[in-house]
């Protein structure tokens, strides 16, 4: 397997900021925008925390005319993409920098119509809507899970049973 690797991230957060959209010299769009994901814990005194990492996206092409156009500040999204890692000679200090940054390969609008996506697509707005009404604003729903019901009889699956 020397010839195989693999370079794939999975992010769902929101938005630190709207999108910035600019041009290459040959008219492809290229978006950058930041992401914050959230992670919850309790720490040793058992207290829960939160931390927030922050990712650098960039999505190019159609993508980034979408992000353009749909996604603003505090959108919720999910991205697949992979990571990329740019080195340059900082002008003041000489020392060499790097930032690394996720480059979309897809991007799907989970906020529902008036969540903050400005959009609700029907790819993600029934999954946005259920997954962002999650109390606390951290996506951890915390509500004991409520009983499964025994056999079929419980009738057709609806959105409401999927549990994102």
């Amino acid at each position: 397997m020397a010839g195989k690797s693999v370079n794939k991230v999975i992010l769902i957060g929101n938005l630190g900021k709207d999108p910035e959209v600019k041009y290459t010299p040959n008219g492809t769009p290229v978006a950058k925008f930041s992401l914050a994901t959230n992670e919850r814990f309790k720490d040793k005194e058992g207290q829960w925390q939160d931390r927030t990492e922050w990712h650098n996206i960039t999505a190019w092409a159609r993508t980034a005319e979408i992000v353009g156009e749909y996604v603003k500040k505090g959108s919720k999204v999910y991205i697949e993409g992979s990571l990329r890692t740019h080195s340059w000679d900082d002008k003041t200090s000489g020392q060499k920098k790097y930032m690394t940054e996720i480059v979309v390969n897809d991007l799907v609008l989970l906020g529902a119509r008036g969540e903050g996506s400005g959009v609700g697509d029907s790819s993600g707005s029934s999954r946005g809507a259920s997954a962002a009404s999650s109390g606390g604003g951290n996506n951890f729903d915390q509500r004991t899970p409520e009983p499964e019901h025994a056999g079929a009889s419980a009738g057709p699956i609806t959105d409401e049973d999927i549990p994102f």
